[in-house]
């Protein structure tokens, strides 16, 4: 047989090519690529922060209405030792940052200055972070979550400047 494929069939007979293939193990397959698919989505939902890029109001209704309530520019710096809060062109005094017995960054500072500032100002609602690269994501991520509980929910993150 000089060029032919030998089938394995012997003296000229042919094997079938014909077999059956066995489902179970792709739909098996299948079945848990939906299930990780469809949980990843769901997890990524929940992990998701809800803030905006700093800037200004983008309309002029915005504008209008950031005019007729009593509000301040509010900056966060917040570097690995310590947070600096301003408002318009006043700063007020720096918070240093310490660890507490678990090793969390401490925030209770933090959180009696934004109860004095929301006492001055009960209208403001907005305040915008600007991190270091140097600071951690959890200590931010909590600092957002602090932001937030003190009734200042639209949280802006900006990158540091000086």
């Amino acid at each position: 047989m000089a060029g032919g494929m030998d089938t394995g069939g012997g003296k000229g007979g042919k094997k079938s090519l014909d077999t059956s293939i066995n489902l179970t193990a792709f739909i098996d397959l299948m079945a848990v690529t939906i299930s990780f698919l469809i949980l990843t989505a769901v997890w990524t939902q929940i992990g998701r922060l809800q803030v905006s890029q700093a800037g200004g109001p983008s309309t002029e209704e915005e504008q209008q209405q950031e005019e007729q309530t009593k509000t301040v520019q509010l900056n966060l710096l917040i570097t690995p030792t310590e947070l600096r809060l301003s408002a318009d062109q006043s700063a007020f005094d720096p918070i240093p940052l310490t660890k507490d017995a678990k090793g969390k960054t401490d925030l209770s500072k933090l959180v009696a200055r934004f109860k004095e500032l929301k006492a001055q100002l009960p209208d403001q609602s907005a305040i915008t972070l600007q991190p270091e690269d140097k600071v951690r994501y959890e200590d931010l991520v909590r600092i957002i979550d602090e932001c937030i509980g003190a009734g200042l929910p639209q949280v802006s993150v900006s990158a540091a400047m000086g």
